[in-house]
Parts: structure tokens; C-alpha cells; sequence
């Protein structure tokens, strides 16, 4: 008889985790109120798919993760992927920065045992809670041997997911996770992968190059919106800020008006990366009505993911990181 996988379920909090005090209320209530154990106490037939180690790590609404908590959610994975007595791990977390954290586990984890993620957008006391089918879902993927060397994975709403690929798409729809360029990897329930994961980054930022680190350099987002003022881009430097990623319009066209603020802010130091508001396509190498300014582009990094990878090329000093991660 072969021996039943062993997963580490290893809980963060999210809505998944949430609880209200009606079970129509799936606004206003409290995220990461819930342990791991009892999650895992509403989907009892997981058992039989998987020995389960529940790991309770953190219990946070998503909207407070940060780069700690990105870094600690790391480490504690790594750790237990290190033991051979582990096959895989599950992280419980909320949807809200589900994009963020998946990306960045997903640079710094090289393919091997199957790490997945998994949320829910509705807390675990509501009817029809979405939660309990996610988290049964993902331990199914976790226990496949078609899982392993697939990379950081997401499993939500029957579907499986590239972490590097996924971003919230809606504020309340079940499907908000989604992954819009290419769509999901496979389906689960039997789990099945109908395409392989584009692994190029996979990995690309080995964990020991953090080592030093509980945190991570500053990088600011700034929105740009027509008409809007460049002083804040002007005063990055002021603000102590390593780094800052233009969220611009179209192809990630700089406004003439702030052109001399990017010059200043550069010239203090400050890193500059122009990446797109819009939600889909890839952003220009550099803009093309000012050439021989020095502002890259983020290919297809959207600006939540462009911060992350300037984020960890300023920490590590690897000079070519977001340029090999945009392309």
C-alpha cells in the first residue's frame, strides 16, 4: 500500500478564514478569525486525500499583508519543504493581495514539491461559503503527483491557476481570481492540467540572497491620471522612497508634465518604472516620446507585480532582475 501524501496546511487568515455575526453577511465581516484547525474541521473528507500538519502562521485580513509577512510566509514555506516527510504545502490567505504574495513566493521557490494557495470570497460562516470547496480543492492538487514541478500554484472556484499569472478581477464575484492573459493551467476534481506553466522566473531570486532581511526597500506605486500633479513623483526622494512604479496610461505613456519631475526624482536616486494602467498587454522598453529618458518599462508586469520585482533587485543588488522578469 503506498503512503498517503503529507501536506502542511499553513494558515495566514483572509476572508477564508473570516467569520460574521449573519450568515447572510458577506461584507463587514471579520477576516482571519479562524484557525487552521477549524477550517480544516469543515472539509473532514480531506483527510482521506492527505495526512494533514496544520501550521497556523498568521491571521491577517490580506489588505495588511506586507513585505514581513511576504518574506516570513517564504521562509516558513521553504522550511517545511525542506523536510522529507513533507510533500507539499497549502497557505490559506485572503484575496485581496492573493496576486502579490503568489508572485512573490513564485520568484523566490524553485519548482519541486507543489506549493498552492488558496482563498475564498466569502467568510466561512456565510451560506454557500466558497471557502471550505477551495480548501478541499487545493489539498486534491497539493496530494497529485501532477502537481509536482508545476510552481507556485492557486486553486479557487474549481480551477487551477499559474501563481505568476493570477490577479483579482472582481470585487465580490466567486471567479475574482482569475488569470486574464492565459487563462487557468487545468481544472480540479480529478485534477487535471490542460497546459504546463511558463517556469522562465521561477525561482530566479534564491532565498539565501535575502538573508539580512525582515523587510524589504521602499518602492511607492503613484497612479497617474490625467491632469495629475507630478510633486509626488518630484518628492519620491523626500520620502525615503528606493523606488517608484508609474501606473500610467495607455502604454505606459509619461504625461509631458512630468517628465522634469522623473528627471529629478532619478537624479536623487530614485528608480524609476513605468508600467500601465490598463489591464492587459505589455508596456514599451522605454516611452516613445522621450527615448533618452531613463525609464524602463514593465513589459507585462502590471504595477503591483513591477514593485515586487524592483523591490527584490534593489535588495538583492541584481541589476538585471526586472528587466529579465519583464520580458
Amino acid at each position: 500500500m503506498s503512503r498517503q501524501p503529507r501536506v502542511v496546511l499553513l494558515s495566514t487568515g483572509g476572508t477564508i478564514a473570516g467569520a460574521a455575526g449573519d450568515a447572510t453577511q458577506t461584507t463587514g465581516y471579520r477576516a482571519g478569525e479562524l484557525d487552521a484547525a477549524t477550517l480544516l474541521a469543515q472539509v473532514p473528507d480531506a483527510t482521506a486525500l492527505a495526512h494533514i500538519d496544520v501550521a497556523p502562521l498568521l491571521s491577517l485580513d490580506s489588505k495588511d499583508m506586507s513585505p514581513r509577512h511576504w518574506l516570513l510566509i517564504a521562509r516558513t514555506v521553504m522550511a517545511h519543504l525542506a523536510r522529507p516527510d513533507c510533500d507539499a504545502v497549502v497557505v490559506t490567505h485572503g484575496t485581496d493581495t492573493l496576486e502579490e504574495t503568489a508572485w512573490f513566493l513564485h520568484l523566490i521557490l524553485p519548482p519541486g514539491k507543489p506549493v498552492i494557495l488558496t482563498a475564498a470570497m466569502r467568510p466561512a460562516t456565510a451560506l454557500s461559503a466558497d471557502g471550505p470547496m477551495n480548501l478541499y480543492q487545493a489539498i486534491a492538487v497539493a496530494a497529485s503527483p501532477e502537481a509536482h514541478g508545476k510552481g507556485v500554484l492557486v486553486v479557487m472556484n474549481d480551477r487551477i491557476h499559474a501563481g505568476a499569472e493570477i490577479t483579482k478581477t472582481h470585487t465580490r464575484a466567486l471567479d475574482a481570481i482569475d488569470a486574464p492573459e492565459l487563462g487557468p493551467l487545468g481544472s480540479v476534481l480529478p485534477v487535471r492540467f490542460d497546459r504546463a506553466p511558463n517556469l522562465g522566473t521561477a525561482g530566479q531570486v534564491p532565498i539565501d540572497a535575502l538573508d539580512g532581511h525582515d523587510d524589504l526597500p521602499r518602492v511607492d506605486i503613484l497612479y497617474v491620471a490625467a491632469g495629475a500633479d507630478p510633486d509626488l513623483l518630484a518628492e519620491a526622494g523626500l520620502r525615503r522612497a528606493c523606488g517608484v512604479v508609474l501606473a500610467l496610461p495607455g502604454d505606459g505613456s509619461l504625461p509631458t508634465t512630468w517628465h522634469a519631475a522623473a528627471e529629478t526624482a532619478r537624479i536623487a536616486g530614485v528608480r524609476i518604472v513605468r508600467a500601465s494602467r490598463v489591464g492587459r498587454g505589455a508596456v514599451s522598453p522605454a516611452p516613445a516620446d522621450a527615448p533618452d529618458l531613463q525609464l524602463p518599462g514593465s513589459g507585462r508586469l502590471n504595477p503591483s507585480k513591477a514593485r515586487i520585482a524592483l523591490m527584490l533587485e534593489l535588495a538583492t543588488g541584481a541589476s538585471a532582475l526586472l528587466a529579465h522578469l519583464s520580458g
